[in-house]
């Protein structure tokens, strides 16, 4: 579980493909590998994935299975690409952000950027099917980034980033077309089944 308060912005090295359509990740984290441990898991851009190398110089690998690349943005990633990196909660910490579990719901892409001042206005293009998970002043991860959401509509929502986010995050690099890992409320996806139940139901 993680916050979606992203801890250090880190590097990806390299992305081998591996066996069976999976592939390996090396990335650089001095931040989050400084007490990793093989098989913690540590949030790369918002997903959640296990530690399975370590070295002494700030680097961890990942493996990512084949639906990871296939739902992500993580395949589509090139060396030297900037990630958001998180290590996952401590049951004694303060949950800064919102509760994240570094399940990916899908793909966004920003549709627009307002810069204005010191803060920016992101606007992102979505599957509508993801559109009813998704509600105004509602929680939203995006990059493994916590957000509050500004506007939602039937195929996009809204974002602000104040300039903290844009600083200390991947996020203030967006530009039109961009892609990223989006990851809906887990409360709003548990409310949505239980609809889905009742109407299955009558």
């Amino acid at each position: 579980m993680f916050t979606g308060i992203v801890e250090e912005i880190g590097t990806l090295e390299s992305l081998t493909p591996q066996p069976g359509g999976e592939a390996r990740l090396q990335l650089r984290g001095p931040l989050v590998a400084s007490d990793a441990h093989l098989g913690d898991s540590i949030a790369v851009s918002g997903v959640c994935l296990t530690v399975v190398e370590l070295d002494h110089d700030g680097r961890f690998a990942v493996d990512a299975v084949p639906e990871t690349l296939e739902r992500t943005a993580l395949g589509g990633l090139a060396p030297g690409s900037p990630v958001n990196l998180e290590r996952a909660l401590r049951a004694d910490a303060r949950l800064g952000g919102h509760i994240v579990q570094g399940h990916v719901d899908g793909i966004a892409t920003v549709r627009s950027r307002h810069d204005g001042g010191r803060w920016s206005d992101l606007e992102f293009t979505i599957d509508p099917e993801l559109a009813p998970l998704i509600a105004s002043k509602g929680s939203i991860t995006v990059e493994g980034v916590s957000l509050t959401v500004t506007s939602a509509e039937a195929e996009s929502f809204g974002v602000s980033l104040i300039p903290a986010t844009l600083e200390a995050t991947t996020l203030g690099r967006l530009a039109t077309g961009d892609t990223v890992n989006i990851e809906v409320d887990v409360l709003a996806r548990y409310v949505a089944r239980l609809h889905e139940g009742g109407a299955n139901a009558r």
